[in-house]
Order: structure tokens, then sequence, then C-alpha cells
């Protein structure tokens, strides 16, 4: 699970409350079918779905963006900023299960959520009085797991890499950096920012159409290749859409610019 934060009095209270895993220590953990409890950590979650989440579960299930969140997600906002944040909608039922759980297992497990693949750790990041992301690991001991109890052992290092959070953290991370970058200049999307954040972030499809229907690249300083790039390829759209975005709320990014105002 992953659990990204803004405030700073909160935040640290947060993590100061939780059993802090730190470098190089090691915990136990495994999961698959033959643990007795295996699927029992896939229902009645509050789960958030980072924009990157979006982007690989679509990826998986092949449907456009607006079929995705309306069958898949909840869309709500952060009181302190009306940033937008998707929950993943869990099935009717006295369980609640997730939508993409079987008896077999996750079906979407090689483009599951960071929450899914950070488990049984978890993750909270926040943005220091420097302007610095900083990081802190957790165990996440809940009293059903049985999970503890298998080998092997991991550094949150070795578990990190084995479940291929490389990629989901940073695009997690800038999330984190730009409501940081809001929090610290006191903004609060209007309507019309918050309609413009789902469409960069969570709406790559409908967004490259956005920027081939309004010639968004003739106002920007991209290279043609960068262009093909952007719109041949969502994770290179998703990036650009960071850039895209900040630039839009904040009026500068450090890689884009506007050459025709």
């Amino acid at each position: 699970m992953t659990a990204p934060h803004t405030e700073t009095d909160s935040t640290q209270q947060f993590l100061d409350s939780m059993p802090e895993l730190k470098p190089g220590e090691k915990f136990q953990f495994a999961c698959h079918p033959g643990v007795a409890c295996f699927n029992a950590c896939c229902s009645d979650l509050t789960m958030p779905l980072s924009p990157y989440d979006v982007l690989r579960l679509r990826q998986e299930t092949g449907q456009d963006s607006e079929g995705f969140i309306s069958t898949f997600a909840r869309v709500e906002t952060y009181p302190d900023t009306n940033f937008p944040i998707l929950y993943m909608k869990m099935t009717d039922g006295p369980v609640r299960p997730c939508p993409f759980v079987s008896q077999a297992g996750c079906q979407v497990y090689p483009n599951r959520p960071a929450a899914c693949r950070t488990y049984p750790l978890g993750r909270g990041t926040r943005v220091d009085a420097q302007g610095r992301l900083v990081e802190q690991y957790f165990i996440i001991a809940e009293q059903h797991c049985h999970g503890f109890a298998e080998e092997p052992v991991w550094t949150s290092e070795e578990w990190l890499q084995d479940q291929g959070l490389a990629r989901y953290n940073y695009f997690g991370d800038r999330y984190t950096r730009l409501m940081g970058r809001a929090m610290e200049t006191g903004l609060v999307l209007t309507q019309k920012q918050l309609t413009l954040c789902l469409l960069a972030l969570y709406e790559a499809d409908r967004f490259g159409a956005f920027i081939s229907g309004v010639n968004l690249f003739a106002r920007l300083n991209v290279s043609a290749q960068e262009q093909a790039r952007i719109l041949e390829d969502e994770e290179a759209r998703l990036e650009f859409g960071f850039d895209w975005t900040e630039l839009v709320l904040f009026g500068d990014n450090e890689r884009l610019q506007v050459v025709n105002p």
C-alpha cells in the first residue's frame, strides 16, 4: 500500500505511529495459493488508484479511460487542494471483493496497482520544507495474514525491486510533488482545473485526442521526435501530462516552456 501525504504535522504524526522498516532491516513474507489466508487481503479495501495504476489497468483490460473509470473507479478529491483521487470500486456483496480477484488469485497480476505490489509494506511520502521528497516504509501486520510465516526474507529495497515498483513510485512521487507545490502556494483547483488534471493524468487516450485537436504542440517547445513519442506511447503521454499540468497550474515547468504565448 502507498500512503501519499502533503501535509506537514499530520503526515509526521502518521509516519511516527507506524512500525518503521529502516534501510537494511529485514522482514519475512510470501503470498501464494498455499497460504491459508490467500486472497483475504483483496476485499473491502479503500485502495487509491494513481494515474499510473489507471494507465496500466486500462491497458490490461483493453478499455478506454471513460469506460474503465466508470466501471472500476470512483472519483473523489483531496479536501485541501481539490486534486482528484481515484479509488477502486469494490464488488457488491458481503465481503466486497476487488473486481479483479478470483479464487485462483489476481486476474490482472502483471499490471496490479502499486498498493497491491507494495503490500505487506506501506510507503509514506511527504514533501519537506526544502521541497525534497521524504519517504518511509513500514510493515502492515494484519492479524489475518499468515504470509509473515513464509520464506524468503527481504529488505524493503529487495521487495520493491522484486515487485517492480520503480515506475509506479516514480509517477506516484510526481503526483505528490505536484500536490506539495499546490499546498505550498495555497492553490485549490477550480472545477476547470480539476477537469484538466483528470484529462491529462488519468485519461491518456482522451488526452492524446485533445493534444491533436487543439494543436497543443504548436505552442510548446517539444521536438518533433518527442511529439511522436508522446502521441504513440501512453507512458510518455503521462510524463508529458504531468509537465503540462504543472505548466498550466503554476505557469512554469523545468522541461516545458511556451514558445508562442
